[in-house]
């Protein structure tokens, strides 16, 4: 009887007990996530403030494949609705910014793009006193050249590029960016469709600079991509998944942390960092300057500093932490990878992205079109001198019919 007074007692206390209680210092917001109790999460509830997230594809941990859904779990928390929608490349989202075609509150742009975003004054300040997680960003991630005082971002992850391949179709693994211009791979290669990642890997392959200070270095470099491009399957971002688990093509370049999720798929598939190097990058969370939430924006990215939150994330999509705390308590296997943290020989050869001058910048666009739309067999040439005869006889048959009204006028 005394047993089970104790226990109906216990039971009773669980039920009432207030929910700080559970942890030390912490709020159980779902079965895997609790956050700090000394943050008035809750401030906005009832105002229904509707926040516009915009990140990268397959980004954040979504409740798919029994993971967490970090976005429900914040709208559940603090009573902000979140419309969340995903871009593919650091151009895509600084285009649709620029246009002022739809206005976001959270962006997680790369750093070079930071950098140009902050010259162009379109990212708003941070009062980091709504911030207090920031805490959990390891020294060595703050203050980065591409905000050199962090008043403006909170980094979010970290990540390299490399050489995701198919053992089944790939008789000797790549070792090198060079490797990407062999005959033997032609028709089976996957490259960025974004100019700045494409053009590192083309830098890496002649020995040049990945931040080109001077137009013709653009031209050199952007020549080596024009060379290789009869031997490239397609120009992918998010499509790289598909093609590369179900076996479409025999290489690929991406991101690290997405070549875990795919390798997870297909065990088939294996990564490589090239011998030349790769870039690291840097993408950070941060505020447009047209956004009318700030305070709540500014809340949703406390949130994502959380560390079960950092957890949850960097479990799903697999890419480097910038918060220590978050990586002691990863799993195992993600812990100690050797995609998501290389080893000291492959970080010497890390080069990051700075951003360029608008004269450079410009002349990268340029090219990087011309490149796209170039045939080495000579149809894009064709297909002009087509079009310009055919606006000649439109213009001929213009100028009979004028002249037919012309003389029937006499």
């Amino acid at each position: 009887m005394k047993r089970f007074v104790i226990l109906l007692l216990t039971a009773v206390l669980a039920l009432t007990m207030p929910l700080s209680a559970l942890a030390a210092g912490q709020i159980e917001v779902t079965e895997d996530i609790s956050v700090s109790d000394d943050y008035d999460w809750t401030r906005f509830k009832g105002q229904n403030v509707t926040l516009n997230v915009y990140n990268w594809g397959e980004y954040i941990s979504n409740g798919s494949d029994d993971s967490v859904d970090v976005v429900a779990a914040f709208e559940k928390l603090t009573g902000i609705k979140v419309n969340y929608t995903t871009f593919d490349s650091n151009e895509s989202l600084y285009a649709k910014l620029k246009s002022g075609a739809a206005n976001y509150d959270v962006i997680i742009p790369s750093d070079y793009m930071v950098a140009k975003m902050i010259s162009e004054g379109m990212l708003r300040p941070l009062d980091y006193s709504n911030i207090p997680n920031f805490q959990n960003i390891d020294e060595e991630y703050r203050n980065g050249d591409y905000d050199p005082e962090n008043a403006y971002t909170v980094p979010y992850t970290l990540c390299t590029t490399g050489i995701i391949y198919n053992t089944k179709m790939v008789d000797e693994a790549p070792t090198s960016w060079a490797d990407l211009w062999d005959e033997k791979y032609a028709g089976n290669i996957l490259m960025f469709n974004n100019s700045r990642d494409a053009y590192a890997i083309g830098a890496f392959k002649s020995g040049s600079s990945v931040n080109p200070q001077t137009t013709e270095e653009v031209d050199a470099v952007v020549d080596e991509l024009k060379a290789q491009k009869p031997l490239v399957q397609a120009y992918v971002m998010d499509e790289i998944f598909d093609k590369m688990i179900g076996g479409e093509a025999a290489v690929g370049v991406y991101y690290s942390g997405d070549a875990i999720t795919m390798i997870d798929d297909n065990p088939d598939l294996a990564w490589v960092f090239p011998e030349e190097g790769t870039v690291l990058s840097v993408d950070s969370m941060a505020i447009p300057a047209t956004s009318e939430h700030e305070e709540a924006a500014e809340m949703f990215i406390n949130f994502m500093c959380e560390p079960d939150v950092g957890k949850a994330n960097i479990e799903y999509i697999g890419y480097t932490t910038p918060m220590h705390c978050v990586w002691e308590i990863l799993d195992e296997d993600l812990k100690y990878s050797e995609i998501a943290y290389p080893s000291e020989d492959i970080a010497a050869k890390e080069e990051v992205f700075t951003a360029l001058s608008d004269e450079v910048n410009s002349e990268l666009d340029v090219k990087w079109s011309e490149m796209k739309s170039y045939d080495e067999g000579g149809s894009g040439y064709l297909f002009l001198m087509l079009l310009a005869a055919m606006l000649a006889l439109a213009c001929f048959n213009i100028w009979r019919k004028v002249r037919r009204k012309t003389r029937n006028m006499y």
